[in-house]
């Protein structure tokens, strides 16, 4: 399994009661798994009874009788809600962990979707994690444990009526951290990227349609985010297992995925994902060379961050999802990860900084995307050659520093 290549231990999580929604199959199911490894109780919460009972038979199967329940759930419905937690109750007594992954999506331009659609999508994407919300966090907070986690998806063309409640579970998370302060249960968010799952994989001929593009390009276009649904699902029991630092945050499943240590390969044309086995060796003049960029780097995301303080709360937050979208990751995350990756290089320890990627691919991402901006926002020539060329030093450095660690 991808969840134990990394550096979580097995058992982590033994004796803890996790609900997953929608975990008949695809993200869900594999999430499923790698808590069910990391010692959970699941529960999975599915609206298709043969899928659900389904799965719930081959985990029991692969980790021991009891280590899965299901029980047919609409999310979207109270009553249903309110059953799912009494039949949890007679039988394990307790709830930990909700992993909020049923979901709902449908295609096309917002003016173009039916209303109806947007209710179904409103039902399940959203109205279902507030009900699970208000059912279990309660629990978790007499207790004083738990994680509440969401799964979000934002920004893309013609997936409004699925993208707009996704992104909402976003402020959801956040709201319910902000509410959770000063008690041990975590509540944040958590994003798959692009998973290859037989929906996802139907769509794309449709969503290339819409945006007028060849298919081919739009694959090509996502392959950069893209995980197999294990290593989706291993990404979001990871960061549950690792919740407490993630509170309040909108992570990715590959930022899970490097924090415990578990470094994969987006999936090849079969759908398979490889573990990378291969460890760049540097000279002592590349290590250098690469210790001297990434303080650098730092330096520079550590002072724009910073920066961001004096504008706007407007602006900060534009800002901020900005950075988030494009980078993958929070700020605060990239500053950690690369701290990580200078304190490895400093040392010169190499089997560190293998289990300490970093996407850096992403981060120059973000810096294209601030180029590109800067010329359309700096109205003075002078200014904006000037502005040009500071943001192309920027990604030329993250560039160069991922040139030498690959």
């Amino acid at each position: 399994m991808v969840i134990e290549t990394g550096n979580l231990s097995r058992g982590a999580l033994q004796g803890r009661v996790a609900v997953i929604t929608g975990a008949g199959g695809g993200i869900g199911y594999e999430a499923a798994r790698s808590l069910a490894w990391l010692g959970c109780r699941v529960v999975i919460a599915e609206i298709d009874r043969r899928k659900g009972q389904q799965a719930a038979v081959q985990i029991n199967r692969e980790f021991g009788a009891g280590s899965a329940l299901f029980v047919r759930t609409d999310v979207g419905h109270e009553r249903s809600v309110r059953r799912l937690a009494k039949r949890i109750d007679r039988v394990y007594g307790k709830v930990d962990i909700v992993l909020n992954n049923a979901t709902i999506a449908s295609l096309g331009a917002v003016k173009d979707i039916d209303i109806k659609a947007w209710d179904d999508s409103y039902r399940v994407n959203l109205r279902g994690p507030v009900l699970l919300a208000r059912t279990f966090v309660p629990g978790m907070i007499a207790r004083n444990w738990g994680v509440f986690a969401c799964v979000s998806s934002t920004g893309t063309a013609y997936m409004g009526a699925y993208e707009c409640f996704k992104a909402a579970q976003v402020h959801l998370g956040t709201t319910l951290s902000e509410e959770l302060s000063g008690t041990e249960v975590a509540a944040f968010t958590i994003g798959p990227g692009f998973v290859p799952t037989q929906t996802a994989n139907s769509s794309i001929p449709r969503l290339a349609a819409l945006m007028g593009k060849p298919e081919q390009e739009l694959r090509d276009l996502l392959r950069p985010h893209t995980l197999s649904v294990e290593a989706a699902g291993a990404g979001f029991a990871a960061a549950i297992a690792m919740a407490s630092q993630y509170r309040g945050q909108e992570v990715s499943s590959m930022q899970a995925l490097i924090d415990a240590g578990i470094e994969v390969a987006a999936p090849d044309e079969t759908g398979s994902t490889h573990q990378r086995i291969e460890v760049r060796t540097l000279t002592e003049e590349e290590f250098d060379r690469a210790l001297s960029l990434c303080r650098s780097i730092r330096d520079t995301l550590a002072r724009e961050s910073a920066s961001w303080k004096e504008r706007s709360v407007f602006e900060q937050q534009w800002l901020i999802r900005t950075f988030r979208k494009k980078a993958s990751m929070p700020v605060d995350e990239w500053l950690r990860l690369l701290e990580q990756l200078e304190d490895a290089l400093s040392r010169r320890d190499t089997s560190t900084l293998a289990a300490t990627q970093v996407p850096l691919s992403r981060l120059a991402d973000y810096y294209r995307h601030l180029y590109e901006m800067a010329k359309g926002y700096v109205k003075d020539p002078a200014k904006r050659e000037e502005q040009l060329g500071i943001v192309k030093s920027w990604q030329e450095e993250v560039e160069q520093l991922d040139e030498l660690l690959r």
